[in-house]
């Protein structure tokens, strides 16, 4: 069964700003380790479009919610295939960020 996903324009430069964060933080090693991972998890998405939980308190949007090192997937499970929203840091202010990519 192959597992499809997309990833939206705001989500593909997410992972880029994740992986020269870590590059610049770490080691660019490490910032392959951290982008494989999340690109896994992206798979499971697509295979388990469940998976993941609403949050009601940061937006109407919807969208679901999966948390991965201290990231956030943010994706759309009724998309066919799985939509990938955004991808962000925990610590971020998601509900603002969410709210300005919606306009």
């Amino acid at each position: 069964m192959k597992s499809r996903f997309v990833l939206a324009p705001a989500a593909a430069r997410d992972l880029v700003a994740i992986w020269r964060y870590i590059r610049k933080q770490s080691s660019p090693q490490m910032a392959d380790q951290v982008e494989s991972v999340i690109r896994q998890k992206f798979v499971f998405l697509a295979r388990n479009p469940g998976a993941g939980h609403r949050r009601k308190n940061l937006t109407s949007e919807n969208v679901k919610f999966f948390a991965v090192y201290s990231y956030l997937i943010v994706y759309r499970p009724e998309l066919k295939p799985v939509q990938i929203v955004a991808i962000l840091h925990g610590r971020r202010d998601v509900e603002s960020i969410l709210k300005r990519r919606r306009k």
